[in-house]
């Protein structure tokens, strides 16, 4: 989250060092201040308070609005909200409901993360949390490769306690039930025609977990939009731009000066 600053403020940054490559040095190289925090299912949250992702993330992101405008060193006309990764999906769910956001920022968009399991994956999911179950314990996990067994441990830690604590044991969580559920309680289709700001919505050639949705994203957001693809030939591919997150700061600077100005 960055807003730009009043004249003669002074920069202030408050980050986890996870997120700082990804805006915190190009926000105040544009004079713009930056907060980085750790919502749910992440960083401490997660690994030391044990809370996992929630689906409702206007209850995140409004008490740090609420903070950012009570400042001095901050314009509350101008709080602009980026998500990274998963938060591609939980930043514009909480801009359709917090209407201080002044700009918004989707890397990638995402509005269903359980399309981004594979459908071998996804058709565990039954009605039944004991048939679900028993599909996952005694069908599935059996047959799953190490490598696809540590991709899975890693990829649900942040939807379940339980599956994040036996993770750190080495073993491969029972219930997945409970986290599936929550993940695909995350599907924002049903509110991203209320986001009122304007939106940039990023997308990058071979996205791995969300092909495709960031175009789902732009068709169905009714505010003002942009749309970037972000390609191999600018070494900025895959999920996120791993390898070009200066370019990656520079699109996303260069349009949010663009969108709100000085």
């Amino acid at each position: 989250m960055i807003t730009r600053k009043p004249p003669r403020s002074r920069k202030r940054t408050v980050h986890t060092v996870d997120m700082w490559t990804y805006g915190v040095p190009a926000a105040l190289e544009r004079g713009w201040n930056a907060l980085v925090y750790d919502g749910p299912g992440q960083g401490q949250l997660l690994f030391v308070d044990r809370v996992v992702f929630t689906p409702t993330w206007e209850r995140v992101v409004t008490p740090l609005v609420d903070w950012l405008t009570a400042r001095s060193d901050a314009d509350s006309r101008k709080i602009a909200l980026t998500g990274l990764s998963m938060a591609g999906d939980l930043a514009p769910r909480a801009a359709a409901f917090e209407t201080r956001i002044a700009a918004l920022v989707a890397m990638p968009g995402c509005v269903e993360p359980w399309l981004g399991f594979p459908p071998e994956i996804r058709k565990i999911l039954t009605p039944d949390k004991q048939q679900t179950n028993d599909i996952w314990n005694k069908e599935v996990v059996p047959e799953l490769p190490p490598d696809a067994a540590d991709v899975m441990k890693k990829r649900f830690e942040p939807f379940s306690v339980p599956a994040m604590l036996e993770a750190r044991q080495g073993k491969l969580f029972t219930d997945f039930y409970t986290p599936a559920n929550l993940i695909k309680a995350l599907s924002i289709t049903d509110v991203v025609g209320r986001i009122k700001a304007p939106t940039l919505v990023l997308d990058y050639e071979g996205e791995q977990f969300y092909p495709g949705q960031p175009r789902r994203m732009y068709d169905a957001l009714t505010s003002p939009k942009d749309y970037l693809k972000l390609t191999a030939a600018q070494g900025a591919q895959l999920h996120c731009s791993p390898m070009a997150p200066q370019l990656h700061c520079e699109v996303v600077f260069d349009w949010l000066d663009q969108t709100l100005g000085p």
